[in-house]
């Protein structure tokens, strides 16, 4: 019986100080995770506005691209999707001044398979997005004109409804 409560105790004691050791680390690494997160959110920004912009506000949560003497030339919203097949996709789209066309879109989140739906990120399958009316996108198969990702369909059906969202809240903001 001793023997089990010394097991016990010990046992108890190294997952006190595991626990308070992962406490600490993620106290100290809250702050410059946040920040990182804000940096590539804000270069996500810069990325997918129109060329020409020259300032960006931000309001209702869609950011806003003006030129050099303060006319809107485009729009970027973020957008999500659940239904990715390692999760939650989020983009960063950009949009030109119609609020519909799409310049491009940045990835933010997104924990798909590498090799499959990673290429998600690729220049090919991104540059089908651009010129496209975001409010239309489909998917060939469906009669629409994006090629899926060869083995990673639900990705690209993620995709598509990420720039949907983005869409949707961009209309919702009214900007």
């Amino acid at each position: 019986m001793k023997k089990i409560l010394g097991l016990v105790l010990s046992l108890t004691i190294i997952s006190g100080v595991c626990a308070s050791v992962l406490a600490y680390v993620n106290d100290v690494t809250a702050e410059p995770i946040k920040a990182t997160a804000a940096a590539n959110r804000v270069a996500a920004v810069k990325a997918v506005m129109p060329k020409g912009v020259a300032k960006i506000d931000e309001a209702s949560g869609v950011f806003i691209g003006k030129d050099a003497a303060d006319k809107v030339i485009g729009y970027a919203a973020e957008g999500g999707d659940g239904g990715g097949y390692g999760g939650e996709i989020v983009l960063m789209v950009g949009f030109e001044k119609d609020k519909k066309t799409l310049v491009t879109y940045k990835t933010l989140k997104a924990s798909e398979t590498p090799g499959l739906g990673m290429k998600l990120n690729t220049p090919e399958f991104i540059g089908q997005f651009r010129g496209q009316d975001a409010t239309t996108l489909k998917l060939k198969k469906k009669g629409g004109k994006i090629e899926a990702i060869t083995s990673a369909t639900i990705t690209s059906k993620a995709v598509i409804k990420a720039i949907g969202d983005a869409a949707k809240k961009l209309k919702k903001a009214g900007k």
